[in-house]
């Protein structure tokens, strides 16, 4: 698979390069260079999630990695179920939390972590990575005690959920969190400040996790041919709620490789920089705002060059496939109380992504939304819009009262830098 820095085409690697490496020159986001459909889509849909995921990553990834491997890699990472749910008569939702971190930032992080010890030739390896939420959980989960990787991850302090914090800030050993005094947008610039520091990046041999890694937006392909195995009348529109934009990139990926989506609705909170690029053609992010669906907390959102980069930096023909829509908490929870109505409970990013297909959506389309993190992930706010407590699985109650063990750091890029050399 070859791979070129957007920001500097000349610069070309592989797959296993890129895993490493995480980012290209002057931070530039790696992407294929070309990306050819898969032949005889009907019988690819036929095929069980496991077995059609490995044959779609073989397709993407080439001859650096076998059939055979990358089947054993996807079983041991995808070891878990997916489910759709009906919620209207032309509504349901395709559930990915379901993993041992209870949002779908497993399926990626999952699958890095196979490629990394595959790959891993160095004696140590830094993961680098920002979260505004679940990220930081599956990453953590994903890379606990795996041998010869340590990993360093930021998030903004106070807000992300309390429940969201001690899922991956109470495991210690190899992995350190950072609690930044900002918001995401601060932890993703410190991230970016150490990738471009040379010095930094070699002393630690960093990579990173986020979905600007190769490998976890990969992986995300792959659960779009699932939602379009489960509806083949071809008049599926998929939405989903949008942060940094990787999951709506690999849904994009995954229709240019061939999976019949009709189109895809982009929701957001009111950090709406890109619904408001598709409206007016100007790119004009904004401060951030914390709301309720905190992973969604992004003015400037890293994956959107890759969108662009697929459609030939045509913004009219990204409109043709991709609507761009942006809601307030006060709709959010509107939406929430109107699901829990009809029998399902969602957190507020589902909330979002249901909200923003049903006002697009036409009579002859069959919408699907991605439920991307379990309720309980978000206690507070469900309990508060539903007025009713919300259980805990396993995974939560097991760390409810456990001590959070990060260590609090300003968002001064030296300061954060001058930690990292230390």
């Amino acid at each position: 698979m070859k791979l070129h820095n957007l920001k500097h085409p000349e610069e070309t690697i592989d797959f296993r390069q890129a895993v490493i490496q995480g980012l290209g020159r002057d931070r530039g986001l790696f992407f294929p260079a070309r990306l050819g459909r898969m032949e005889n889509i009907p019988a690819l849909l036929d095929l069980p999630f496991v077995p059609r995921s490995a044959r779609i990553l073989k397709h993407l990834i080439g001859d650096e990695l076998s059939l055979d491997d990358l089947t054993d890699m996807v079983e041991r990472a995808f070891d878990f179920p997916l489910a759709v749910e009906p919620v209207t008569e032309n509504i349901s939702t395709l559930e990915l939390f379901h993993g041992p971190t209870l949002a779908f930032k497993d399926f990626g992080a999952r699958f890095m972590a196979q490629c990394l010890a595959a790959f891993n030739d160095k004696d140590e390896v830094t993961i680098l990575t920002a979260t505004s939420g679940d990220t930081g959980a599956a990453v953590a989960h994903a890379f606990y005690r795996l041998p010869g990787i340590r990993v360093k991850i930021l998030y903004p302090k106070g807000k992300i959920s309390p429940l969201q914090e001690k899922l991956f800030c109470s495991l210690g050993d190899n992995i350190e969190t950072i609690a930044i005094e900002g918001d995401f947008d601060d932890c993703q610039r410190l991230v970016k400040s150490a990738f471009a520091h040379e010095g930094i990046r070699q002393q630690l041999n960093l990579t990173s996790a986020n979905s600007i890694n190769i490998a976890r937006l990969l992986a995300q392909v792959t659960y779009y041919f699932e939602a379009a195995a489960r509806h083949r009348a071809g008049n599926l529109v998929v939405s989903v709620p949008s942060g940094n934009f990787g999951n709506l990139t690999a849904g994009l990926m995954a229709r240019t490789l061939g999976a019949p989506i009709k189109r895809f609705v982009a929701a957001t909170n009111v950090n709406d920089t890109v619904p408001r690029y598709l409206l007016n053609h100007l790119w004009q992010p904004r401060p951030t705002v914390a709301t309720d669906s905190n992973a969604m907390d992004v003015a400037e959102p890293n994956n959107w060059p890759r969108i662009m980069a697929l459609f030939g930096n045509n913004l009219n023909a990204v409109k043709a496939v991709v609507h761009g829509c942006a809601l307030s908490d006060t709709e959010t929870r509107t939406a929430m109380r109107e699901l829990d109505t009809l029998g399902y409970v969602s957190e507020p990013h589902g909330a979002v992504a249901y909200c923003g297909l049903k006002n697009t959506l036409a009579e002859d389309e069959h919408g699907l939304f991605l439920g991307t993190a379990h309720p309980a992930k978000f206690m507070q706010t469900v309990e508060s819009v539903l007025s009713r407590p919300v259980p805990l699985p396993p995974a939560l109650e097991r760390v409810r009262n456990a001590p959070v063990l990060s260590r609090t750091m300003t968002n001064d890029t030296r300061d954060f830098l001058h930690h990292l050399l230390g």
